[in-house]
């Protein structure tokens, strides 16, 4: 099997339990009550995102993939022209789930036109992570701007594009639905149909954007500050969920660890915490890998903070009074040795979730050959 990594995360199924059986559809798991109530803003029930609008779908299948001619469906009610070509079909889309105001535009064969981010890295360290409220204002200051400069770079106007696709989840509702706010506006003004997007969806199908020769199957490892997947991607629009995060994802644990040590997280707990890691010993604490016991696919990252806290508080380290740029010799050591011990037990826990996935998809598909790992660097550091 063959490992593709994209910057954007004894095995074996129970006894007696085929894996199909353990498996469940992806959606219904991630579907959440911020989905839900972007949806309502577009005006129109959640729908399945096996079941997004063509003109998405027909975007994110690469271009070696047969071609069809996908009948547009709108989220809202709108009139539709009729589909362009793959070549002449442009997409906008803009991205608010969390705490970076983004937008793109695409071409339907593949080709990223432009890319555009307004961060919130001055916000997180201001507030020690994402505070939703501030989030929200900061999304709606930088909308506008953003947009305009990924339409500006690719060279178009919105009288161009053939729909808006807008990220509905998962994701903080008070960001969400600036972004589903700017989407609306746009194609009233201009006639076009919205695409509501599920993000988790979209990373996993990014991949065969910039790797034309990624066909299905594939088993898609997604991790970013909010969420683990486990997915096999079977096809377009057919999901398999394999695993998924039952409390805290892992890009979660690297902030808040990050934040016990005093380390600078402007650039993201992630990068500070595996740069002062470096430094540590990872086998200087003895911290236990999460639910070795569990014979499934799932994730859990809230067991593995509290040893982290308690290994600051038994040292007397005064992390919440003194930064890593102003501790002693000693003093930075143990904290090195606290993130680097953390690290190593965050990746075991991944790989061992991630080889159960492989015999599992390995089963269900034989065929598979590839493994995409999928990460937010911002979140997590270097791929």
């Amino acid at each position: 099997m063959h490992l593709i990594v994209l910057p954007a995360e004894a095995a074996g199924s129970p006894a007696g339990t085929p894996p199909g059986k353990m498996a469940s559809t992806l959606l219904p798991t991630l579907l959440p009550p911020v989905s839900r109530a972007a949806a309502f803003l577009l005006r129109t029930p959640p729908k399945p995102f096996r079941y997004h609008h063509s003109l998405f779908r027909s975007l994110l299948a690469s271009a070696s993939s047969p071609s069809t001619s996908p009948t547009p469906r709108a989220l809202v009610t709108m009139a539709c022209a009729a589909v362009p070509t793959r070549r002449d079909l442009l997409m906008l889309g803009i991205e608010t789930s969390c705490d970076d105001t983004a937008a793109a535009v695409v071409r339907g064969d593949g080709e990223i036109l432009s890319q555009a981010i307004a961060s919130q890295s001055d916000l997180l360290v201001k507030w020690g992570g994402v505070a939703p409220k501030m989030a929200e204002e900061a999304h709606a200051l930088a909308i506008d701007q953003v947009v305009q400069k990924a339409l500006d770079d690719a060279n178009v106007s919105e009288s161009d594009l053939s729909a808006v696709a807008v990220t509905i989840g998962p994701g903080l509702s008070l960001c969400l639905r600036v972004g589903v706010h700017k989407a609306r506006k746009i194609a009233k003004v201009f006639g076009l149909p919205i695409v509501g997007v599920h993000h988790m969806e979209a990373h996993a199908l990014v991949s065969r954007l910039v790797n034309k020769d990624l066909d299905y199957p594939f088993l898609a490892l997604l991790i970013s500050g909010g969420h683990n997947l486990l997915v096999l991607a079977q096809n377009l629009g057919e999901y398999v969920q394999l695993g998924t995060t039952i409390d805290d994802a892992i890009g979660e644990a690297y902030d808040k660890s990050a934040r016990w040590l005093g380390l600078d997280i402007q650039k993201g707990g992630g990068p500070a915490l595996e740069e002062l890691a470096l430094e540590g010993d990872p086998n200087s604490i003895n911290f236990t890998v999460p639910m070795r016991q569990h014979k499934d696919c799932n994730f859990s990252y809230a067991g593995l903070k509290t040893p982290v806290r308690l290994a600051i508080e038994s040292r007397n380290l005064c992390t919440d009074d003194i930064p890593i740029s102003s501790a002693t010799e000693e003093d930075r050591q143990l904290r090195a040795n606290i993130a680097a011990s953390f690290q190593r037990i965050a990746v075991l826990h991944l790989e061992d979730r991630c080889q159960r996935a492989v015999e599992w998809a390995l089963k269900m598909r034989p065929s598979i050959k590839n493994f995409v790992v999928l990460l937010l660097t911002s979140m997590l550091g270097p791929a």
